[in-house]
């Protein structure tokens, strides 16, 4: 009976809270296990096409080209429609074209199964963002973000690691079919959870005041009305932190991405590990992370009680340890006081998502959170994930890996910037944003 008591500021009862929670955090652990698995294949795949590192690069960043063409019409579902239904749809279509993938026998068709892994996936962090947002109250947001976002370095570890595995026992195929099953399973689950009901685009609208109206004048002067498409311009483009967000998030998912496509091909050219267990100790880098991601949303609600800015102040400082860290690493040390940095790293530069994250939740009207997020999806891939490899990989071809992996801290020290600069302008967009009563939908 207590998991039916439904507490002050949630969406549900705790017990059904949580159980929707594992499902986006399972769901967004297969995610990225169907996205970063490829990145232990590339050994395998250039041995039986002859690729280059760039093409190997290619086949990451096919994924997230999809995203960015694909993410707003997909939010757009999310927001208007329903986010059961379309994460759950997404879900099966990035599932199913990871097992077509192991059907692939020239570069091209592997390309084009990696491409609709990115379409699938282009609904889902938009989706589940919103979700995440209408199932905790706003003090427990960044908390419980960081938290949901620890499945991303879990699902991107267990990938490359099971990728290795596989594909050393029973080739790169199997790991492809393998991997797609179990998403497949959480998806079908998620059609069944209940949801909220889709929120009005509609504004408080408030005439002026005079000096001769009465408290109750006032109060029937403010009224609903339908959002224009200026306003709901005016909910991105007149909120400098949230811009600044954007591309802060940018420059430290072109260096995540980087690192979890790279990493293991560093540790095998570099290091001369083989390809096996150089999957498995890059794996273990990203494993870290999945303590960054909770710990950054939990230093940074303690630190929102006393600085209302703290969701871009932690980004802040979490990205310019990261580059400091990253530069100690692959410019100054090497064997095992670099891998001790690199695991260092992997707590560092998640710490900020939970934070950035709420705040593209924290400062748009409650209708326009999946299309928030798929905002900073774009920005994210379009300029991050997207470039990370092929620059990475581009570099790697005219020098080598080793010089690749010096330029990365530039990224972080732009984007710390980025988010520093936006922290001037949270708190008054904060106040800027139209008050809403989510209601439950079975």
């Amino acid at each position: 009976m207590k998991d039916q008591i439904k507490p002050e500021g949630y969406l549900f009862s705790k017990g059904y809270t949580n159980y929707i929670f594992i499902l986006l955090f399972l769901l967004y652990m297969f995610d990225y296990i169907d996205r970063m698995v490829i990145t232990s294949l590339f050994p395998f795949l250039k041995a039986d096409w002859n690729l280059t590192d760039t093409q190997c690069g290619m086949l990451v960043s096919a994924v997230y080209w999809s995203i960015v063409l694909f993410t707003f019409p997909v939010s757009i579902l999310v927001d208007r429609w329903s986010r059961r239904k379309t994460i759950g749809l997404m879900a099966v279509l990035w599932s199913i074209a990871t097992g077509m993938g192991a059907f692939s026998r020239s570069f091209g068709q592997l390309f084009t199964a990696r491409t609709f892994i990115g379409i699938g996936e282009a609904g889902y962090a938009p989706g589940g963002s919103a979700m995440m947002s209408a199932l905790y109250p706003v003090e427990k947001r960044s908390l419980m973000m960081g938290l949901w976002n620890a499945s991303i370095p879990l699902g991107s570890a267990i990938g490359v690691a099971l990728g290795g595995i596989i594909a050393a026992s029973l080739g790169w195929r199997s790991a492809l079919g393998i991997v797609a099953l179990p998403g497949m399973i959480i998806a079908i689950l998620f059609f069944f959870i209940k949801d909220y009901k889709t929120v009005g685009l509609e504004k408080t609208e408030t005439k002026t005041e005079t000096k001769t109206e009465t408290k109750a004048d006032k109060k029937a002067e403010r009224k609903k009305v339908r959002m224009s498409i200026r306003d709901m311009l005016a909910e991105f483009l007149a909120k400098p932190s949230l811009i600044f967000t954007y591309f802060g998030m940018a420059g430290v998912v072109f260096t995540t991405t980087s690192i979890l496509t790279w990493l293991p091909t560093y540790f095998h050219r570099v290091q001369g590990i083989a390809e096996g267990p150089a999957g498995l100790k890059s794996s273990a880098v990203m494993l870290f992370a999945i303590i960054g991601a909770p710990l950054g949303g939990y230093i940074t609600d303690r630190w929102r009680k006393k600085q209302i800015n703290a969701r871009l102040l932690v980004p802040t400082i979490t990205s310019l340890l990261s580059a400091l860290l990253m530069f100690l690493a692959f410019s100054v040390f090497e064997g095992q006081m670099q891998y001790m940095l690199l695991l260092s790293v992997g707590i560092s530069i998640t710490a900020f998502i939970a934070a950035a994250a709420a705040v593209t939740q924290d400062v748009v009207h409650a209708g326009m959170r999946a299309i928030s997020y798929a905002v900073a999806v774009v920005i994210q891939n379009l300029l991050g994930a997207s470039l990370g490899p092929i620059v990475m990989g581009g570099i790697s071809d005219a020098t080598d890996i080793q010089t690749a992996f010096t330029f990365l801290p530039i990224a972080l020290v732009i984007a710390a910037a980025m988010f520093f600069a936006g922290s001037f302008y949270y708190e008054k967009d904060l106040q800027k944003v139209e008050k809403v009563t989510l209601e439950i939908v079975d």
